[in-house]
């Protein structure tokens, strides 16, 4: 009998790379992290190197929340388009979100090379193609846009699609230079075990279930007792900080993805791109180091774990039927299918800064398919926060906006 693996499957591949304890004492620290995902590991990382005293937990075992479930697919590209977001905050506000997203990923790369990551980071072009007719207009909107921001862009004819990538069925596309793979849960496990040994202490399966704010730091109490005081706590838990925050902020989401068994001859044109396209939800495509193509979406409203893993099957058979649609020639078997949640904004940008209801707290929420690349951006942010200074992006990413 075989079966195909319900598991993420970056959770099978890497297996169990690190573990760690779960905190069994009252201790202080001057930064806490909560949440071990590739967000909260690039903060650690970030704090570490700015000197702070600091602690990181998560209720689960490192990485295994929606790091483990991502596609790890680095675009610098927002879920809502360069013309629409221009629309919505301004042209200088669109330009300089999508311009921080593009150069998060070479410092994703840099930091990768820092630590000596087996993540397999890999610079790739990413496509971005109209799969209907009707969609047409607003890309070349949408290339005239990026074209008018310079970014490094080239339109491709359908027939050019075909040719270059053995992609079918579309009906042209943006062609970008900057983008990016990875395997992020490997990658939050190599950033925390190297700061791990700088000093930072990581607990997890440590659930904290009551803070105390206060102006002048946190205290959190976790499941068995035991109390962290903090001068300052950074949340990096994704969709589960609606958990906590009661503002009607983020649309939840259930999204599909399978991954094909390993085939050096299949699709090699896709080894250095990254695919998405126009329809809604929109599908995405990947290959991963080990020689296989994952494609991922299907998305539908978050009703709960249990609606959302009943779907796998449906879900699956879909995504490969629309892979034959486009990869036609792939010889495409399933070897991994599962699901994950993740969070969308009305505007597409991540919430990074304060909120006014919990003193001495920052949040670093990087929703929608950019999750990645917004932590990148919230490194950064969180570092001059620390230091009393502004970020130019403060007033596009905060909350109530």
């Amino acid at each position: 009998m075989k079966l195909k693996s319900p598991e993420p499957f970056w959770l099978v591949k890497d297996g169990i790379k690190h573990s760690y304890p779960s905190l069994r004492e009252n201790i202080e620290t001057e930064i806490l992290i909560i949440g071990g995902g590739i967000t909260g590991s690039l903060l650690a990382h970030q704090m570490i190197k700015d000197g702070y005293k600091t602690v990181l937990v998560d209720r689960r075992e490192i990485g295994n929340g929606s790091t483990s479930a991502t596609t790890s697919m680095l675009q610098y590209e927002i879920d809502v388009p360069l013309f629409e977001l221009s629309q919505m905050i301004g042209k200088e506000g669109a330009e300089k979100a999508y311009w921080a997203c593009y150069d998060s990923i070479d410092t994703l790369g840099k930091v990768a090379k820092q630590i000596k990551s087996e993540c397999g980071f890999k610079k790739k072009e990413s496509l971005y193609f109209a799969a209907f007719k009707k969609d047409v207009p607003d890309l070349k909107k949408e290339f005239e846009a990026r074209k008018a921001a310079n970014f490094p862009i080239k339109w491709l004819s359908s027939e050019e699609i075909s040719t270059t990538f053995k992609i079918e069925n579309t009906f042209g596309g943006i062609l970008s230079e900057q983008g990016g793979s990875i395997d992020a849960f490997c990658l939050a496990h190599d950033i925390l075990n190297y700061n791990y040994k700088k000093g930072l202490q990581v607990f997890d399966k440590t659930d904290i279930i009551k803070f105390d704010y206060k102006k002048n730091g946190v205290t959190a109490t976790t499941e068995f007792g035991n109390k962290i005081k903090a001068k300052k706590v950074i949340f990096c838990n994704g969709f589960e900080s609606t958990e906590i925050i009661k503002d009607d902020f983020v649309n939840l989401l259930s999204t599909y993805a399978i991954v094909g068994e390993q085939n050096e001859k299949n699709h090699k044109e896709l080894n250095d791109l990254l695919v998405w396209n126009t329809a809604e939800p929109y599908i995405y495509m990947r290959t991963t180091d080990d020689n296989r193509v994952l494609i991922g979406g299907e998305d539908e409203e978050f009703v709960n774990a249990e609606k959302r893993d009943s779907l796998l099957h449906e879900k699956e058979q879909k995504l490969v039927k629309k892979l034959s649609k486009y990869l036609p020639e792939n010889d495409f078997r399933t070897d991994f299918v599962w699901a994950g949640t993740f969070g969308e904004t009305k505007d597409g940008l991540p919430y990074i800064g304060e909120h006014p209801d919990f003193p001495s707290a920052y949040f670093v929420l990087g929703f929608g398919g950019n999750g990645i690349t917004f932590s990148v951006i919230g490194m950064e942010m969180a570092s001059q926060f620390l230091k009393g200074k502004k970020h130019e992006l403060s007033k596009y990413f905060k909350f109530r906006r």
